[in-house]
Formats: C-alpha cells, structure tokens, sequence
C-alpha cells in the first residue's frame, strides 16, 4: 500500500499520463479529419481529370488530322530536312501544376537542345510553368512567352495567333524551328519530342512544290503559316491530353496515399484509445486496492 506522503505523487504522475494521452489522441484526430479531407479533394479531382482527360484525347485525335495534313504536304513536296542549328525552340506547357513531372520533362528537354547548340538559340515558351523553370538559366535566350494556357483544350484558332505573333517579331529568327512537347503515348505514358518546323524558305526550295500549281501571290505565305499553325495546335494537342492523364495518375496516388495514411492514422488512434481505458482500468483496480 502507498503511504499517505506518496499518494498525491502517484495520483500526479497518473493525471500527467492521462493528459499525455488525451493530447496524443487530440492530434491523430486532427491528423485524420486533415487527411481525409485532402483525400475528398484529390478524389473529386482525378474525376474532374477523368473527364478532362477524355475531351483532351478526342482534342487530340482531331489534332492529329491538322497535323498529318501538314506533315503529308511537305512529303509530296519533296522538302529536305535543314541542316545547322537550331534558330528557334518553342518550348509547349500550361500554367496549371498537380500534374506530375510533365512540365519539368518538357523544361529538361528544351535546356538539352540548347545546351547542345552551345547555348545558342532563340525560346518562345507556351504557359507559366515553364517559362518560370526556363528562366533560372536561359533567361536571355528567352523572347517571347504566352500564359493563359491550360485551363481548356488547345484550338487551332489558339495556335493560329501564336504562330502569327511568333511571325510577326522580327526579332525573332525562325529559318530553322522545333517545338518541344511531350508527346501522349498511353494514359500513363508521355515522351518529351522535338517537332521540326518547316519554313517558307524551305518550302520554297522544295523541288515537287510546282506540281501543286499554286497562283501567284501570298499563297506559299499563307501555307507556311498553315503548316506552322497546324504543327502547333498537333504539339498542344498532345500535350495537353499527356497532362490530363498525368494529372489524372497523380491525384489517383495521392488519393492511394491519403486512403493509407488514414487506415495506419486510425490503427494508431485505436491502438493508443485502448492503452488509455487499459491505464485507466489499472488505475481504478490499484486505487481500490488501496482503499
């Protein structure tokens, strides 16, 4: 039995464990309603990517017409693949994020091309993401970038007034221009491509271009800005229907995650609730003993 001098030193030390307790129980309940409400906002949006992802790869598909159209004229027209470097790379992002590693592929991508051509070489960069990344190091060889992209699926209106403001700097060299994108290969697959662009000069040169019989005028114009447009608005396309899908993965595993974090939160919670009343019930049986 406890003497009378040690009894308010045990009935402390007993009172100190239990608010110990009670405050480690406080903080996995905070812990838990946190996580799981970050596991309703991750859920809510992988279905919000999921339909997003659907409309981008139909997008896509429309796309991919524009692009082969273009891609077919210049094959029938005999264009020859430029030789030398590189005048200009157009660097295609957004400036929405939650997305995995897929702006950072197409920012790697870009200062590889560069870094290649000894530095050289102008940038037009397509959304925040990117042109925020590029500029840590390539910030001079930055000209011109476009933001508000992103939020809807890519138009051919959209690339049409880029590629004319791109046309319209004369700052700008574009004898020679590739656009770096990534490119969708499945839902949970993109590859970081180099798409070259043809330019009027090129097109020009091309031996079979006359049997196409063009008038005089602005016609080799016009369609050097059809082929740039349509090669645009393909790389958008892809790119934004690969960040769908990545951004639809990466609220998937975030949602994955939160779902186990909660069940090892809720074992723990169980785990230390039991201790208590288990201490609880020891301390009740010890102090009637001592009665």
């Amino acid at each position: 039995m406890l003497s009378s001098a040690s009894r308010p030193v045990a009935r402390a030390a007993v009172q100190y464990q239990q608010q110990a307790s009670m405050a480690t129980l406080k903080e996995i309940q905070l812990r838990l309603k946190s996580i799981t409400n970050i596991a309703k906002i991750t859920k809510s949006m992988k279905m919000i990517a999921s339909t997003k992802m659907m409309r981008a790869q139909r997008n896509m598909d429309a796309a991919r017409v524009y692009g082969s159209a273009a891609t077919a004229v210049t094959k029938h027209a005999g264009v020859e693949a430029q030789e030398g470097k590189t005048d200009l790379y157009i660097a295609v992002s957004s400036d929405r994020g939650l997305c995995g590693g897929v702006h950072s592929a197409v920012t790697k991508a870009t200062k590889k091309a560069v870094a290649a051509q000894e530095g050289e070489g102008d940038l037009v960069v397509l959304g925040d993401k990117c042109r925020s990344q590029l500029s840590r190091e390539l910030r001079e060889n930055m000209k011109m970038n476009f933001n508000q992209l992103g939020k809807n699926v890519p138009t051919f209106l959209e690339a049409s007034l880029i590629v004319d403001q791109i046309l319209r700097n004369t700052d700008l060299k574009a004898d020679k221009t590739a656009i770096v994108y990534n490119k969708f290969l499945s839902v949970i697959a993109y590859e970081p491509t180099q798409l070259p662009v043809v330019s009027q000069s090129a097109l020009a040169a091309a031996p079979k271009l006359s049997t196409y019989e063009m008038e005089e005028g602005d016609v080799l114009k016009d369609l050097t800005e059809f082929v740039y447009a349509s090669a645009l608005y393909w790389a958008m396309a892809e790119g934004h229907a690969a960040e769908m899908s990545s951004r639809r993965t990466a609220m998937d595993n975030a949602t994955k995650n939160a779902g186990e974090m909660i069940d090892r939160l809720t074992l723990s919670f169980n785990r230390q609730r039991q201790a208590t009343i288990t201490n609880d019930l020891v301390d009740i049986i010890t102090g009637a003993s001592a009665l």
